[in-house]
């Protein structure tokens, strides 16, 4: 089919966001416990992408080619196209302050209200140009929404990042004379605000990382790191991806991670027992670190001290993470490749998704 090479290509980006919430009811045993089923596509083919807990204690999973789901603690909902969505492929999702669900998708901008799903048009400039790869020049893909605490809406898209005011969208230029992945429009992949209010954008294509003070944006440079394999290639780029209880901002790319404390950035890679480069970042309850590995390189854990990697003798059937979500009641949820969806309860990876082929009809 014509869209199945468009959409194995895309099984190589990421994008996610964790919310608050609260499950009210426990999890079931795992020989009875529910799964996410997968249905649309090569099993071999798609991520479980990205995902939160809202605030009523539901769990919401966006996929690359199956949509998004929702799991209340006893069923997965799957909601695509024919529910309203004009994307089966979901890359970014955030529960905003009034509790709606904001989804990124290949093809645009959603609004779920709970009950449907209304597509939120952002006006593009007259003057943009077309994207340059042809496998995007006709999407409006979203890849990360990030609300700051002004309760703007940041979006970071295919075609550049917009603020939204509840009314209206501003285009935000970050470099004009900067590219972007895919795309001469885009700077951006991963927006993040610090706690003193700072927005650090991060995407694949330009050198460095970019900080926005309120007033005026700056490029910070970035020492290369190199990315695992027979030839080494270098990454200066990086994507922020959170910071930690002591204030320290994590950025990743394909070679490791960065972590900035104010003043420097010290890198980590393979070398320091990292498994290689890094998709995905998280910080958990007990201040752990979690780093999801692009393909190969799994998930790993880092207490301040040493990494622990979790490998396919762990659990994990697969060592591409593109997700990781800690619930309210101190669970790690892992996404993967071939759409794998796992419960890490701190002691072993339960799976919770599973493959069944659609039957053929006339």
């Amino acid at each position: 089919m014509k869209y199945e090479h468009v959409f194995t290509f895309l099984t190589i980006l990421i994008f996610g966001t964790a919310c608050n919430g609260q499950v009210k009811k426990d999890l079931p045993k795992e020989t009875e416990h529910p799964k996410l089923i997968i249905n649309i596509g090569n099993p071999r083919y798609g991520n479980v992408q990205c995902g939160l807990q809202d605030k009523a204690g539901n769990l919401w999973f966006g996929t690359t080619l199956n949509g998004l789901y929702k799991y209340d603690g006893k069923s997965f909902t799957q909601f695509l196209v024919a529910d309203g969505l004009d994307s089966n492929n979901i890359f970014s999702i955030l529960e905003d302050k009034d509790g709606k669900i904001w989804i990124g998708t290949h093809s645009g901008l959603y609004l779920y209200d709970g009950k449907t799903f209304a597509a939120i048009e952002i006006p593009l400039p007259k003057n943009l140009p077309p994207n340059k790869n042809e496998y995007y020049r006709n999407s409006h893909w979203v890849f990360s929404i990030m609300q700051a605490k002004s309760g703007k809406l940041w979006v970071a898209t295919i075609d550049g990042v917009y603020i939204y005011d509840g009314k209206s969208f501003t285009p935000f230029i970050i470099d004009e004379a900067a590219g972007g992945f895919a795309s001469s429009n885009n700077n951006a992949e991963y927006i993040l605000e610090d706690k003193a209010g700072n927005i650090w954008f991060g995407g694949r294509g330009v050198e460095g990382v970019y900080r926005y003070n309120g007033k005026s944006v700056i490029n910070i440079k970035l020492k290369e790191l190199f990315q695992n394999g027979p030839k080494p290639k270098a990454h200066n780029w990086a994507w922020p991806q959170v910071q930690d209880k002591n204030g320290n901002i994590w950025f990743s790319n394909w070679g490791g991670v960065y972590r900035y404390d104010g003043k420097s950035f010290t890198s980590f890679t393979k070398n320091d027992g990292l498994a290689g480069g890094v998709t995905r970042i998280i910080e958990d309850k007990n201040g752990n670190l979690w780093f999801g590995g692009d393909a190969g390189a799994g998930l790993s854990r880092y207490d301040g001290k040493s990494f622990t990697r979790f490998t396919t003798k762990d659990g994990l059937a697969n060592l591409g993470v593109w997700l990781i979500l800690e619930d309210t009641s101190g669970n790690l949820w892992v996404g993967t490749r071939e759409n794998g969806l796992y419960l890490y309860d701190g002691k072993t990876f339960i799976k919770y998704s599973e493959y069944k082929d659609q039957p053929v009809t006339d």
